[in-house]
């Protein structure tokens, strides 16, 4: 017995100075992320550019871009949703509803709404997908293509869009998204200030919930009512403008979000298009892109601005945020695992050396690092292996910190963007940014895990999250928008 409890000691105490560096590595990080992006958004919002957004609006050179919304039985909001894509500020824009065999009437809703005929269109398929079962076009909006295609999931439908596209780029956008009217704009400027071929440009995503639409369009950014939402307010602002930013500036941007991304067509047909052997799609994409690169010694850049803006539900229930976190961690891990060789490989520059290795330890590995933390704690006092004071000022200081760095990614935005101008929205974000990490992180922590736990199981499913049609305030006449995701 006494063997027994000297090897439970010895265990307990290794375990708890691995969590101890581990805190440090991964808090030491993000510090220096925090740093590297406050310089990246100063200079990008003081700095003269290269090409302001008149410049690409009007000049002969501005590629033409397709944007390609997947849709899957969105009948409640696919007319508004495809109103508000319709009034996006771009020369040369088109868009593609490709309509992934809904079983309700959104297809008749985009005909009744557009004025839709059927047409005879040559469909090329450079990528394989579902069998495409009819094309259609509007007199009226002669830049709208609906593509009506048998059911075969969120890559297929966007597989069935690029074949559609005959533009040199495309931009991804979900059926429930809602576009800035300069978003397209602002996401061509780094692909033509760039020397090297930026194959994708992402933007942010921000939290739709609690602002008011006007026609489809964001009329006034409000905060969200309930408190779930506007924890994610902030989680949103720390994961787009510190760990995006950071990583872009450093040339290591791994994660672009599917809901607003452009994409170079010819290099996305190339690597193989979108797949669906991850829950993830957008992550795995860019992934392969960096893997393909390599590959064939091709030299691309993928590139993240913080700028374009994109809006989208946050989940207003703990059931519905579990599915979107689990499958999140999900595809990570997914992804991850797929493309490991990537790993501390010299080959894949500052992604191979920092940003993948950054991923595996700090987004793959923390959640189950951090709950055993929060496990080993009773332990570690119960063997005497630090003074209770000791190592509940730990914990206490580490999640102290970890507000600080969520009040700083608020400040930031304060400072630079302020899409949140009510006099007393700063006050309320800084709060929820300080009370975030002391209960809102341990469930999403342990949301996390379960996808972390699905991933070792082998397990591969997709949980659609469903949101309720009471978070935003719709001016026009066109309803609620949108109902869910």
């Amino acid at each position: 017995m006494e063997m027994f409890h000297q090897v439970l000691y010895h265990t307990a105490n290794t375990l708890n100075l691995l969590i101890v560096a581990y805190f440090f590595l991964g808090n030491g990080i993000y510090t220096l992320l925090m740093s590297i992006s406050l310089a990246a958004v100063w200079i990008h919002n003081r700095c003269p550019m290269s090409q302001n957004l008149d410049d690409i609006r009007h000049s002969p050179t501005t590629p033409p871009v397709t944007i390609i919304m997947p849709a899957f039985n969105e009948q409640e909001i696919i007319v508004s949703s495809v109103r508000s894509a319709l009034q996006v500020d771009y020369p040369g824009m088109q868009l593609v509803v490709v309509d992934d065999g809904s079983t309700d009437a959104t297809l008749e809703r985009l005909i009744g709404a557009f004025g839709l005929a059927r047409v005879n269109l040559i469909y090329r398929a450079a990528l394989p997908t579902a069998c495409v079962e009819g094309c259609y076009l509007s007199a009226d909006y002669p830049n709208l293509l609906v593509v009506r295609k048998q059911h075969g999931g969120k890559p297929d439908a966007l597989n069935a869009g690029i074949n559609c596209c005959r533009s040199p780029y495309f931009c991804s956008l979900d059926a429930d998204c809602i576009m800035e009217r300069d978003a397209l704009l602002r996401l061509m400027r780094p692909v033509l200030g760039s020397p090297v071929n930026t194959v994708v440009s992402g933007g942010i995503v921000r939290i739709l919930n609690g602002c008011h639409l006007e026609d489809g369009r964001v009329v006034e950014v409000r905060l969200p009512h309930r408190h779930l939402e506007r924890f994610q307010v902030v989680e949103y602002l720390r994961a787009f403008l510190f760990g995006r930013t950071g990583w872009n500036l450093l040339g290591g941007t791994l994660i672009v979000s599917g809901a607003l991304a452009l994409y170079h067509r010819e290099t996305v047909t190339e690597a193989g298009g979108f797949k669906a052997d991850t829950v993830t799609e957008d992550m795995e994409l860019i992934a392969r892109l960096y893997h393909w690169a390599a590959k064939h010694r091709r030299r691309i850049r993928i590139s993240f601005t913080s700028d374009p803006i994109c809006w989208t539900l946050g989940p207003s229930s703990f059931a519905m945020l579990a599915r979107q976190r689990r499958r999140w961690q999900l595809g990570l891990c997914q992804t991850l695992w797929k493309y490991s060789e990537m790993l501390f490989n010299p080959r894949y520059g500052t992604v191979g050396l920092l940003s993948y290795p950054f991923h595996v330890l700090v987004e793959g590995l923390g959640a189950p690092v951090e709950v055993a933390g929060y496990l080993m704690a009773p332990l570690a006092l119960l063997f005497g292996l630090a003074p209770p004071r000791l190592y509940l000022a730990f914990i206490f200081l580490s999640l102290c910190y970890a507000a600080l760095l969520s009040a700083g990614a608020v400040l930031l935005e304060e400072f630079t963007y302020r899409r949140y101008p009510a006099p007393d929205d700063l006050r309320k974000l800084l709060w929820y940014a300080l009370w975030e990490n002391f209960g809102y992180r341990q469930v999403v922590v342990w949301y996390r895990l379960q996808g972390v736990l699905r991933f070792i199981a082998g397990l591969h499913k997709w949980e659609r999250v469903v949101h309720g049609a009471d978070h935003i305030v719709e001016r026009g006449a066109e309803g609620k928008l949108p109902v869910k995701a």
